[in-house]
C-alpha cells in the first residue's frame, strides 16, 4: 500500500549545527507521507535535560552526534494528514517518541525501553540519527500517536513523555501509599518524579541549589525543601523509604545515600553523565540499599501518563515557566544554561 502524495511543503526546521549553537533553516516536506506514517504540524514541544547535553557538549552520557540534528522528542502536534489512520484532520495528539520494533520478547511483555531495536528521535544512540521535533513539520507513525482530549492544554500534553520516565522511576522504586520520598534535583524530571510519587499516595521532600525550584515543586505537592549544600537545615539521614535521583549530581547520589533509610531503595531517574567521581559505595553494602536504573518508560507508563495529564487530578502550569517560539530556540537554550528558566522550557511553532 503505497502513501498519501501531497504538494511539497516548505518549513522551518531547528539544527543543532554545533555544540552550543542552533540554525534555523526552512526545508520541504517529502512529496509522500509512508504508509502507517502520519503528517504533522508541532503544537508545541518542550526541552528536555537530554536536549541541553546535547547543546552544550554535542553528546550525551558517552553518545555524541555524527551530523548536525534536530532536537526535541516532547511534544505534541496536529494532524495535518491522517494517511489512511484513525485520526482526524486537525486533531491534536500526544506522541510516544520512542519506535520499538513491536516483534522483540520485551515489546510484547510492553518493555518497550528494552527493545534492542528501538529507534529515539533527536538523540545519538540511533544511528543514523533521526531528527527530533524541534520543527514545525514532521512524519511519525501513527501507532506512536494518541488522541487527547479536545479541551486539552498543548503546553501540558508535551509533559506526558518525560512523566512517563519519571513514573518509570518511581514504579522501580515501589513507591506506594505512605511512603517517604525525597527527591534530590528539581529540575523537570525532578518536579515531574515528585507529581509522580504524589499521584501514587507517598509523602514526598525534595534537595536543589535553587530556591525558586524547590518552591515549585511545593506547588506540585512536594511538602519541604531543603537547600542542597545547607549544612544547618538538611534531609534527615535514614529518614526515607526511597530516594529518586534526578539531579544528575554525584554529590547528590551520596547525599540520597545518607538519607535513605536501611534497605531502602535508590531509583536512578538521572542519566549521571560519564566521568570519574567519588562515591560512598561502602553505605550500599552497610545499609542494604537497593539501587535500580531507570530508563526511559513501558508501553503501559506512557498511556498512564497521558490518562494523569488528560484527568485534571494535577496542574502542570507551574511546571511550564517559559515558551519561545522555534526561531528564538538558540535564545531559550542560553537562558536554560545560564540557569534563568527554574522549569520547562516549552518551543512553540
Amino acid at each position: 500500500m503505497r502513501g498519501t502524495r501531497l504538494d511539497s511543503k516548505s518549513y522551518r526546521r531547528t539544527v543543532l549545527a554545533s555544540a552550543g549553537r542552533v540554525e534555523v533553516v526552512a526545508e520541504t516536506m517529502p512529496a509522500e507521507v509512508e504508509p502507517g506514517w502520519i503528517r504533522l504540524r508541532l503544537a508545541a514541544a518542550s526541552v528536555c535535560g537530554t536536549d541541553m547535553h546535547y547543546f552544550r557538549h554535542f553528546a550525551n552520557a558517552g553518545f555524541s552526534l555524527q551530523r548536525p540534528t534536530t532536537l526535541g522528542h516532547e511534544a505534541c502536534a496536529r494532524v495535518v494528514d491522517a494517511n489512511g489512520s484513525q485520526f482526524n484532520a486537525g486533531q491534536l495528539v500526544a506522541i510516544n517518541p520512542l519506535i520499538a520494533c513491536t516483534t522483540c520478547g520485551p515489546c510484547g511483555d510492553g518493555a518497550i525501553n528494552m527493545c534492542p531495536e528501538k529507534r529515539f528521535p533527536g538523540s545519538a544512540t540511533t544511528i543514523p540519527h533521526i531528527d527530533g521535533f524541534f520543527r514545525e513539520y514532521f512524519d511519525f507513525p501513527a501507532r506512536c500517536c494518541y488522541p487527547v482530549h479536545d479541551e486539552s492544554i498543548p503546553d501540558h500534553v508535551t509533559c506526558t513523555e518525560p512523566l512517563a520516565c519519571a513514573i518509570h522511576a518511581v514504579n522501580r522504586a515501589g513507591v506506594r501509599e505512605g511512603s517517604r520520598i525525597l527527591v534530590t534535583g528539581c529540575g523537570p524530571m525532578g518536579l515531574l518524579a515528585t507529581v509522580a510519587a504524589r499521584s501514587n499516595g507517598a509523602d514526598v521532600d525534595v534537595t536543589d541549589l535553587r530556591p525558586e525550584a524547590i518552591e515549585i515543586a511545593k506547588r506540585l505537592g512536594a511538602t519541604r525543601g531543603f537547600v542542597a549544600g545547607d549544612e544547618v537545615i538538611r534531609p534527615e539521614a535514614g529518614a526515607y523509604d526511597v530516594v529518586i535521583e534526578a539531579s544528575g549530581s554525584h554529590a547528590a547520589f551520596n547525599e540520597g545515600l545518607t538519607a535513605v533509610r536501611k534497605q531502602g531503595t535508590i531509583s536512578m531517574l538521572s542519566l549521571i553523565q560519564r566521568r570519574s567521581a567519588t562515591v560512598d559505595l561502602h553505605l550500599v553494602a552497610l545499609k542494604e540499599i537497593t539501587t535500580v536504573g531507570s530508563i526511559l518508560y513501558t508501553a503501559r507508563e506512557f498511556i498512564a501518563a497521558l490518562e494523569l495529564v488528560q484527568s485534571g487530578a494535577i496542574d502542570l502550569s507551574p511546571l511550564i515557566t517559559r515558551r519561545v517560539p522555534l526561531r528564538e530556540l538558540q535564545s531559550g537554550f542560553d537562558l536554560m544554561v545560564a540557569g534563568r528558566i527554574a522549569g520547562k522550557l516549552v518551543v512553540t511553532p
